[in-house]
């Protein structure tokens, strides 16, 4: 149990560093790279602002060209050395952008402005006037209207501007949020449905236990099953060999030990007795027979 929570714990970190890693400060000067994205026509772009004492913030990722606005592809595909410009905009605000490029490759200064209106949402439902550290890192992991809209129709409690920096850079959305809730869970806080998506729960896991009868499960359960790798067919496979329906509990410490439904035959005494879990446990540990 104990690595089970080391492991959400070592998720969330990294959940967060994601979020952190993006609020450069918009008075420092912006750099950015863009290089082609491999195996794909979309360009990598990479952000760099140096904040001082030695601190630096850094984010990365792919684009389609198109999201690029204004940027001339085929000079930056092109042989030779030009001046590009592009803009990136987003509903927090936007990136305007300049320097020379070609070869497949650009480098360059930005500059960041806010959106006015995007911050006057965030104030109107109460959620707090970003600064222009937080209002970059908003724009920079692409939070939304549709996932602040999404959050208070499922009644969470307000999120605060690190919460919405850190569902967005795990990718929950409005579709996300509706289809835990459509399966029958909203969790208590947007920390707990980090936890879930950082472990990749998705409506459709909990589908597949819900269609073999474990339904209704508390969320620290299907934590526990989704950080053990623990599915459904390995379930089904201990309903075959004769323990039906086992406790989560339970399941975790099989799991744990890899115990599965062929080493249960194979420990099984002649008339097919099946042991205990207790002594399944033992068994596995010592390598013995029932």
């Amino acid at each position: 149990m104990n690595r089970f929570v080391i492991f959400v714990g070592a998720v969330l970190a990294a959940s967060i560093s994601v979020a952190s890693a993006c609020t450069a400060a918009p008075s420092e000067p912006i750099n950015f790279t863009l290089t082609p994205e491999r195996g794909s026509d979309s360009i990598q772009a990479s952000f760099n602002s140096n904040l001082g004492r030695g601190h630096e913030s850094n984010w990365s990722t792919g684009f389609r060209p198109a999201e690029l606005a204004g940027l001339d592809v085929a000079g930056f595909r092109s042989a030779g050395s030009r001046p590009l410009r592009f803009a990136l905009v987003r509903e927090a605000g936007r990136l305007d952008c300049a320097g020379r490029g070609g070869d497949s490759r650009a480098s360059g200064g930005c500059s960041f402005t806010p959106d006015p209106g995007f911050i006057q949402l965030l104030e109107s439902r109460r959620i707090g006037r970003p600064t222009n550290e937080q209002a970059l890192g908003l724009m920079a992991v692409n939070v939304r209207r549709e996932l602040i809209d999404a959050i208070a129709a499922a009644n969470y409690p307000t999120p605060t501007i690190d919460n919405l920096m850190a569902l967005s850079a795990l990718g929950i959305d409005e579709h996300y949020i509706a289809g835990m809730a459509r399966a029958g869970y909203r969790p208590n806080t947007l920390d707990a449905l980090v936890q879930f998506k950082a472990l990749e729960i998705t409506p459709q896991w909990i589908g597949g236990f819900m269609r073999i009868g474990y339904a209704d499960l508390p969320a620290d359960e299907l934590m526990q099953l989704k950080a053990l790798n623990i599915t459904p067919e390995y379930i089904a496979g201990f309903d075959r060999v004769g323990y039906h329906h086992l406790p989560v509990d339970k399941l975790v410490q099989l799991k744990a030990l890899d115990i599965t439904p062929e080493f249960v035959r194979s420990v099984a005494g002649p008339s097919g007795q099946m042991p205990d879990v207790a002594k399944l446990m033992e068994l596995k540990t010592v390598g013995g027979r029932y």
